[in-house]
C-alpha cells in the first residue's frame, strides 16, 4: 500500500513537471512568436488610376518573392494630405509618391522642384523616419501637347519651338489653369509666347476638342491615359517651367530595416516604367475598362518580373 502511494506521488510529480514544462513552452512560444502584424506590409495608394496599378504591382511582387503579406488600401481620399500623416503614425508602411508633390505639400517648400534637389528631399524624409526607394522611371507632371499635324508641319518639339507659331494657334486648358499664379500667364511670360486664342475646357472634353480641331495646343498630365490614342505630340519643357514629379515609393525606414528583403523588390522596379508605358496602362484601365490588377500583372510579366 505504501509502495503504491509512493508510485502514485512520483507519477503525479512527473505529470506536474510535464504540465509545467508545457505551460512554460507555451509562454515562451507566445513571447517569441513573430507578431503576424510584423509580417504584413501596409501599402496605401492615392485615388488615381496609375496608383491603383502601382499598388497592385507592389502587392503581386512582394507576395510572390517574399514570405510577407500585403494589406493594400487603394484610393485613400485626400491622397498625400492623408496618407503622409498616416505614415508618420505607422498606419501605413509604404506608398507611391511624386517628388514635386512631396517637396511642396509635405516639406512645404515654395520653390519649383527639380530633380537636382532630390538629395535634399531624401535627407528631409530620412529625418522624418522615411525614405525614397524604387524610382519607377516615369513622371506625372503638367505638359503641353500640340496636334500632330501642326507639330510635324513646323517641326515643333519644345516649348521654345512653339513660341514662334503660338500667335496663330488656339490654346486650351481648364478654367483654373488660367487663374493660377503658376498657370497660363506665367507659362507665356517664361517662354515669351502669345497665343492667338484661348479656350476654357472641361477636363472631360479636352481630348475631344483637340481631335475636332477646336484647339491646337492644350495642357495635359503627362501620363493621361487618353494620350495613348490622341493624335498629338507631347512637347519638351526645355526651361523646366513645370515642377518635376518623378514617381517613386516612400517607405518607413523602420520597415525597410526590419525587412531588408524588400530592397530587392524595389530594385526590380527601378527605372522599369517609362511615361509611354504608364500612359498605355492608364488607357487600358480608363478607356478599355480593364482591371488594374490584370494590367499590373501583364506588365510585370512582360518585364520578366513574375511568371
Amino acid at each position: 500500500m505504501q509502495k503504491h502511494s509512493k508510485k502514485a506521488k512520483r507519477q503525479n510529480k512527473i505529470a506536474g513537471i510535464t504540465i509545467l514544462l508545457v505551460i512554460v513552452s507555451l509562454i515562451v512560444g507566445l513571447i517569441f512568436m513573430p507578431d503576424p502584424a510584423d509580417k504584413t506590409i501596409k501599402i496605401a495608394t492615392k485615388p488615381m488610376t496609375e496608383q491603383y496599378i502601382l499598388g497592385e504591382m507592389l502587392e503581386i511582387l512582394i507576395e510572390q518573392d517574399t514570405d510577407l503579406d500585403v494589406k493594400l488600401t487603394q484610393g485613400v481620399g485626400g491622397g498625400t494630405s492623408n496618407i503622409e500623416p498616416a505614415m508618420e503614425k505607422d498606419e501605413f508602411d509604404l506608398y507611391p509618391e511624386y517628388t514635386g508633390t512631396a517637396w511642396n505639400m509635405v516639406l512645404k517648400k515654395t520653390d519649383i522642384y527639380t530633380e537636382k534637389q532630390f538629395d535634399q528631399l531624401q535627407a528631409a524624409y530620412k529625418k522624418k523616419g522615411m525614405q525614397w526607394i524604387g524610382m519607377y522611371g516615369f513622371e506625372n507632371t503638367y505638359g503641353l501637347v500640340v496636334r500632330k499635324e501642326i507639330a510635324d508641319q513646323y517641326g515643333i518639339k519644345t516649348y521654345s519651338d512653339l513660341k514662334q507659331y503660338a500667335s496663330g494657334l488656339t490654346f486650351g486648358a481648364e478654367y483654373d489653369f488660367y487663374e493660377r499664379e503658376d498657370g497660363y500667364d506665367a507659362l507665356c511670360d517664361t517662354y515669351g509666347m502669345t497665343f492667338g486664342k484661348t479656350m476654357d475646357l472641361d477636363i472631360g472634353l479636352k481630348y475631344q476638342a483637340l481631335a475636332e480641331k477646336q484647339i491646337d495646343v492644350m495642357v495635359v498630365f503627362t501620363t493621361d491615359g487618353q494620350l495613348a490614342d490622341a493624335d498629338a505630340v507631347v512637347l519638351r519643357d526645355d526651361k523646366d517651367f513645370f515642377p518635376s514629379y518623378l514617381c517613386g515609393n516612400v517607405i518607413r525606414s523602420e520597415v525597410l530595416e526590419k525587412h531588408p528583403e524588400l530592397k530587392a523588390e524595389f530594385k526590380k522596379l527601378t527605372g522599369k516604367i517609362k511615361n509611354e508605358d504608364m500612359v498605355k496602362m492608364n488607357y487600358e484601365v480608363e478607356v478599355k475598362e480593364k482591371e488594374p490588377r490584370d494590367i499590373a500583372r501583364k506588365y510585370l510579366q512582360t518585364k520578366g518580373l513574375i511568371e
